[in-house]
């Protein structure tokens, strides 16, 4: 791969690991809830909605520390402050009742789907001057390209 292409990708993530950082995108989205939210939970509660619409599979404390990139103990405790906060709910595995799984709570889908509202509103700002082809083409190869980084996690 050519240098040039690299360094550009380099940049860019550098740029949007910046804007992450700051949590630009989460703040707004709080700011609109009808009940206090922190940034550990709203992460929790994409994850957990995220998970759900994975079918074959149980949303568990460990698929959240998997999807957030932290440790176990610190998923079950960020999970558990989700819990106490009244957005998630601990569910019985359909598939071993011993297991315990997590699933939204009312609370949780009015906030997930509020944070939906606005990173999407931002989202149309941000594409504003694109044209629609130009807008299918870089969902198309941003959502490739973080399926690729995913894999070559992997590796």
């Amino acid at each position: 791969m050519e240098d040039g292409v690299l360094n550009s990708v380099e940049l860019a993530m550098i740029r949007i690991r910046r804007r992450q950082s700051r949590r630009s995108l989460a703040r707004p989205a709080m700011e609109g809830m009808a009940e206090p939210l922190d940034l550990n939970t709203l992460s929790v509660i994409d994850a957990v909605d995220e998970g759900a619409s994975e079918s074959e599979r149980d949303v568990t404390v460990g698929f959240v520390a998997d999807r957030l990139a932290i440790d176990p103990s610190r998923a079950s405790r960020i999970v558990a402050d989700a819990v106490r906060s009244g957005f998630v709910r601990r569910v019985a595995s359909q598939e071993d009742g011993r297991r315990s799984c997590l699933a939204l709570t009312r609370s949780g889908r009015e906030a997930v789907s509020a944070a939906h509202r606005t990173r999407q509103d931002f989202y149309s700002r941000a594409f504003k001057d694109w044209d629609p082809d130009e807008q299918k083409h870089f969902a198309r190869l941003l959502t490739k390209f973080v399926d690729s980084l995913e894999d070559a996690g992997r590796d």
